[in-house]
């Protein structure tokens, strides 16, 4: 049987390529919210994804999109499909000679991907796993990965950003946006913790922690800034690749 999203429309299609088994935490965790076959009639809706993000949900997008210059020329991969009009304003921003390409391990989610976008939008949508992403090094000018760290446990979210950084071509950019340690005077940091310790066992550690205890320990990226937003609950982090020797020096 195909899912919509395995339909060739104009140049928004998907690769056909063995689906992942679905991690054990998804499964288990994450059933409610991107798994079972009722969870995108639920959360498909931009006020309740602004609802849960504090009435955020606008803001940190219009951050990405202003890091980007509202441009993305080459190619560009958002790492996990995200509820919410993020992608097609993503899509809007695709140059002429640019793409935009999606990689989710659930079916269903690049499914209702689809359904959001526009027919003869230049994307692509995938089929596979964060943490084993099938792509060749340095194949991409930027990616994204937009609230999916804080679902992960530790070492999926550890393999996730190093195969992040290592698809991203030197000179390149790894944008992060996700929860991040908030103030010791933001009144939710005493409320919002409990309620995702429920809901979402492994976003404490970004509620404790920051990005950078997960990223690889060999380096080859700079930060190249981080903004905070919410009384520091929310962040968005910018990474780039760094240049080898040898191309900064047929650099000038």
């Amino acid at each position: 049987m195909k899912n919509r999203f395995d339909r060739p429309v104009a140049t928004c299609v998907a690769v056909k390529k063995a689906v992942p088994v679905v991690p054990h935490y998804l499964q288990a965790h994450y059933w409610w919210a991107y798994v079972h076959p009722r969870a995108v009639h639920v959360f498909e809706r931009q006020w309740l994804v602004n609802l849960i993000l504090w009435g955020n949900y606008k803001r940190l997008c219009n951050a990405v999109l202003h890091d980007y210059g509202h441009r993305l020329p080459g190619r560009t991969l958002q790492i996990a499909c995200a509820y919410g009009d993020l992608t097609p304003r993503l899509a809007d921003c695709v140059t002429s000679d640019g793409s935009l390409e999606i990689v989710d391990i659930l079916p269903i989610q690049l499914e209702n991907l689809a359904s959001k976008l526009e027919r003869d939008a230049p994307i692509k949508l995938h089929c596979m796993d964060s943490a084993a992403l099938g792509f060749a090094d340095a194949s991409f000018d930027r990616a994204l990965l937009f609230f999916l760290l804080h679902e992960q446990p530790q070492a999926v979210r550890e393999r996730t950003l190093a195969e992040a950084l290592r698809v991203v071509r030197p000179g390149g950019t790894l944008t992060i946006v996700d929860y991040a340690p908030p103030s010791r005077f933001n009144p939710l940091r005493y409320f919002w913790k409990p309620v995702l310790d429920r809901l979402e066992p492994f976003a404490r550690d970004l509620f404790s922690e920051e990005v950078t205890a997960w990223l690889p320990k060999a380096g080859g990226f700079v930060s190249m800034g981080k903004q905070s937003f919410f009384g520091g609950m929310y962040q968005m982090l910018t990474l780039q690749v760094a240049e080898t020797g040898h191309e900064r020096q047929a650099g000038g």
